[in-house]
């Protein structure tokens, strides 16, 4: 048994994460400003990680096996939980994003057209850190949100004090309602209605994650591994989003209306202007074991059609 420590773990993949660590004996805390409850049994610390000294308050003189940080945006946030959980912990895992990747937000290393980006494209020991930005202003943080988690994945890497790994998510999908970004509920919504998707001239593909999967692959870093810095969490097997429809058809029989983009026009998500896949390579090396999306993407669709079906209340 370990005393992990979960930064956030209120919703989605983070609050089934919470479940599988208490499933797998771990004491388990969870961080967060109270929205909601976490599952009987598991310690509940009400507090703003963005508060340093409410922060310390709160920890006491609690210590941890392992800090898993679900909800880290900017190199404010990393500085913060870096002091404050420094020699309280050995280790520190920090979910963060495919969109570290995004050459629109950061001048990045070449790749090949049609290459899966590797870890190395973006090495957080080498990313500059500018806490000085507005960090704190909401409008800011959404338009670089990108470069908050390069920096946070920074922060922690530099000037973190204990070991330090990240898992840059792929697109997550599943789950249904739970499925809270209503990226996948786009798809379905205008393909059932007989709405045309907005997409980009070349259908290019991406990569995603099942929500369970991303779980099991946080809870492995946390608790089974002891691998430092970034490493791409993805299933196997490219997606477009045309593919995508094509599953949303198979199961409603409605065919897909697409229409192109206009310049500068905002596409449906998903849809990209340029080859957009992480390798998952690195952690089959470490140990990990990913699924194959096209065997569980069908499920995806089932439920957000369920959803889709069901009256509002």
């Amino acid at each position: 048994m370990q005393s992990i420590c979960v930064i956030g773990g209120n919703r989605y993949f983070g609050r089934l994460l919470v479940q599988r660590l208490q499933a797998a004996g771990h004491h388990v805390t969870v961080i967060n400003r109270g929205s909601t409850p976490p599952p009987d049994g598991v310690e509940h610390l009400v507090v703003d990680r963005d508060d340093k000294a409410a922060l310390t308050v709160a920890l006491a003189s609690r210590t941890f096996d392992v800090v898993i940080d679900q909800v880290c945006y900017t190199p404010v946030q990393a500085a913060i939980a870096a002091r404050a959980f420094q020699g309280r912990t050995r280790r520190y895992v920090m979910t963060s994003t495919i969109e570290v990747y995004d050459p629109s937000t950061a001048a990045l290393p070449f790749i090949p057209h049609g290459t899966p980006v590797p870890e190395e494209t973006v090495d957080p020991a080498m990313w500059r850190v500018s806490t000085d930005l507005p960090w704190r202003d909401d409008a800011y943080l959404e338009a670089h949100y990108a470069e908050g988690k390069r920096q946070a994945e920074a922060a922690f890497t530099q000037h973190g004090g204990f070991a330090f790994a990240s898992v840059r998510s792929a697109h997550v999908l599943g789950g249904g309602a739970q499925e809270f970004t209503g990226r996948l509920a786009h798809y379905v919504e205008h393909i059932t209605q007989g709405r045309p998707l907005i997409v980009h001239p070349a259908v290019l593909p991406t990569v995603f994650i099942h929500y369970e999967e991303l779980a099991d692959l946080l809870l492995w870093a946390a608790t089974a591994t002891d691998f430092t810095g970034p490493v791409n969490a993805c299933s196997d097997g490219l997606f477009d989003v045309r593919d995508l429809s094509a599953v949303i058809h198979a199961q409603t029989g409605r065919e897909p209306v697409y229409r192109a983009a206009a310049p500068g026009e905002a596409a449906s998500p998903f849809s990209f202007d340029r080859h957009y896949a992480m390798s998952n390579a690195r952690a089959k090396q470490l140990g990990f074991t990913f699924s194959r999306t096209a065997d569980w993407l069908p499920g995806a669709v089932a439920e957000a059609l369920a959803v889709s079906a069901t009256p509002a209340l």
